[in-house]
């Protein structure tokens, strides 16, 4: 395998299409550690980690895996520095006032999951056009966990269920794992086959606690804003070495 084929459209050739994840999620860790490895800002880390993103959406589009869910934002995150706190709901703003022209041209239908309400109103301005700008398109369904938390997300769907049940809208015996989906912020959207954390930290953080019940792991050293398409292969190809089984022998 030669890192031109790696890095081109075509799909490596010892990756099998068929057998390829259909729904990718990414931790995106690191960008302040590679920052700080060239004596740069973190927010230069954040920066770069958006041009490898777009490089990564592109890839999963060449490669035909359908779906990308990518953790921007936890809720954790706002006890991070104000400043780059600021710095970020500002990148996030720009990134998708500068790209949605590029979105739709390339057919990718974007949705953002999370508590989005405590947003800053020009960012939900921006998220809520470029939802509906793109929510006809047929292309790969990019998601993207801003103010995310899977806790959160499990209380908010039991405390909307609660209130259900409360209005006899719904009775204890209707609720099971289809009706408890649909009051997730990711009703609608698959569940992840494969998750892919870089920065080699081994923890999953609160993303997706509940889609990712029977996701396959995938941890790199390699920090995020390294994170080529050469390493992505690495993460499909250990993918397909796996046997899923589900809980079945």
């Amino acid at each position: 395998m030669t890192l031109k084929l790696i890095v081109s459209k075509d799909l490596p050739t010892d990756l099998d299409q068929i057998r390829l994840p259909k729904h990718v999620a990414i931790i995106m860790d690191g960008n302040g550690r590679w920052a700080k490895l060239r004596g740069l800002p973190r927010m230069m880390g954040h920066q770069r980690g958006v041009d490898t993103l777009k490089d990564l959406l592109r890839c999963c589009r060449d490669w035909r895996i359908p779906a990308l869910t990518a953790y921007a934002f936890s809720t954790e995150n706002w006890g991070r520095p104000l400043e780059e706190v600021k710095f970020l709901m500002t990148l996030f703003e720009r990134v998708l006032r500068r790209e949605l022209r590029e979105m739709m041209e390339e057919n990718v239908r974007i949705s953002f999951v999370g508590n989005l309400e405590v947003l800053p109103p020009s960012l939900q301005l921006e998220i809520n056009r470029s939802m509906n700008d793109t929510q006809d398109n047929t292309g790969i369904q990019f998601t993207v966990a801003t103010n995310y938390g899977g806790r959160q997300e499990i209380i908010q769907a039991c405390q909307t269920i609660a209130i259900q049940v409360q209005k006899g809208l719904l009775t204890p015996e209707e609720i099971n794992e289809s009706l408890f989906e649909r009051y997730l912020y990711t009703s609608g959207i698959t569940h992840p086959d494969l998750l892919i954390r870089t920065s080699g930290e081994m923890r999953i953080s609160n993303f997706l606690l509940w889609q990712l019940a029977y996701a396959e792991i995938y941890v790199t050293q390699t920090l995020w804003p390294d994170f080529n398409r050469e390493e992505f292969y690495k993460a499909l190809l250990a993918y397909q070495q796996r046997e899923r089984r589900f809980g079945k022998v």
